[in-house]
């Protein structure tokens, strides 16, 4: 415990409180390894030079880690969920003619409007 006062509900909520930032901590940390060595950008060294800081200065670098590539981040995984997808669709049997099939017949029905199925149609032709 982190007060002294025996068990009460402060020092409890202030437990419940260090846990909590843990688990976002530790969470972080892994967001950033993970970004990390899933970049194709950066060479071995880089990567090598970033674990280290990450190991000797965990805090600054993970604050700087995200305040320098959050955008690539966010970039970078949105690319790999869209490959994840992709390859999830052809693991299926994915057709983008059955789901245009399946389109067309939810136009016809009238459950979608007109300007929702152009933009659904161009979603799936992308």
């Amino acid at each position: 415990m982190f007060f002294r006062g025996g068990f009460t509900f402060p020092n409890f909520l202030m437990d419940v409180l260090a846990v909590f930032m843990f688990i976002i901590w530790f969470w972080l940390l892994i967001t950033v390894f993970a970004d990390l060595f899933r970049r194709h950008d950066i060479s071995g060294w880089t990567k090598a030079i970033w674990v280290i800081v990450l190991i000797l200065f965990p805090y600054i670098a993970v604050l700087v880690y995200l305040i320098a590539q959050g955008r690539g981040m966010a970039q970078r995984r949105a690319q790999f969920v869209q490959h994840e997808r992709e390859e999830l669709r052809h693991v299926l049997g994915f057709s983008v003619a059955d789901e245009l099939g399946k389109l067309d017949a939810l136009k016809n029905s009238g459950s979608i409007t007109p300007e929702e199925y152009t933009r659904l149609r161009a979603r799936l032709v992308q």
